[in-house]
């Protein structure tokens, strides 16, 4: 039996990257698979590839930014496939701010998707879930960087350690609904966004993934799809009664020297 056999799994910032990555994963393992973005055609893209590959799948045109159209994504999912089991916030924004440069602007850009929109998405499924009485499962995409991270990433830690916090409190308050909340702090990871990053914001070239492997001791970035088994373990039954936890996904140990 696939690990989410008939699970609705709806994934905020699914169109690309490691949500697409976690999008495929959750498909190719039996479940009905929405996906939220803020770019129609390749969230139109992906959901098309998905049902070619054999599953249920929908693309629900979503800025994470904005908490009113992070709801109608759940109310959606609902409408297109009768209920949500699961949640997967991957959505998220790396753009740089120190603490000295960041602007109010900035700060609150960073707050909206990397944290209030967590938060009122897992509102909303959450309330749908007790609504039916019904278990589920909820996996936030957090960051290493949450620990502490680079002095450029102050408003990116800020809101993904707001998050870690958020993801304990919540798992907490709705064990007993036995809805297991659980995150995931991931390294750095190669994806579509982070070459985007490295270019836009440090100058990198073409050969920055080979310089930054060889810089890591298994000698390579996360790679996504890597990560999005993980999520799906997490997702499924098969991770036992697990909440509440916040797992470090990476090769470096934190509080570990040379």
């Amino acid at each position: 039996m696939p690990l989410l056999h008939d699970r609705v799994v709806l994934v905020s910032g699914g169109t690309s990257g490691l949500g697409a990555a976690i999008a495929r994963a959750a498909a190719r393992e039996g479940a009905l698979v929405a996906v939220t973005g803020r770019r129609r055609e390749p969230g139109e893209a992906l959901a098309a590839e998905l049902v070619a590959a054999g599953a249920k799948a929908l693309f629900v045109r979503a800025d994470a930014a904005d908490v009113e159209q992070a709801r109608t994504s759940v109310t959606a999912t609902v409408a297109g496939f009768g209920r949500v089991d699961s949640l997967v916030n991957a959505a998220g924004l790396t753009s740089r701010g120190t603490l000295l440069d960041t602007t109010p602007e900035l700060f609150d850009a960073h707050i909206a998707v990397n944290l209030k929109a967590p938060f009122f998405l897992m509102q909303a499924v959450v309330a749908d879930l007790v609504a039916r009485r019904a278990p589920g499962t909820i996996v936030n995409v957090l960051s290493m960087s949450g620990h502490g991270g680079q002095p450029y990433l102050a408003p990116y830690v800020a809101a993904k350690a707001g998050l870690a916090g958020l993801t304990r409190n919540a798992a907490h308050a709705h064990r007993r609904d036995r809805i297991r909340i659980n995150g995931l702090n991931i390294g750095w990871t190669d994806t579509e966004g982070e070459d985007e990053t490295q270019r836009r914001f440090h100058g990198a070239g073409d050969d920055w993934r080979e310089k930054a492997g060889a810089s890591l001791p298994m000698g390579k970035l996360g790679q996504p799809d890597e990560i999005a088994d993980f999520v799906v373990f997490l997702l499924s039954d098969r991770s036992g009664v697990v909440t509440g936890s916040v797992i470090d996904w990476d090769q470096n140990v934190l509080g570990g020297f040379d």
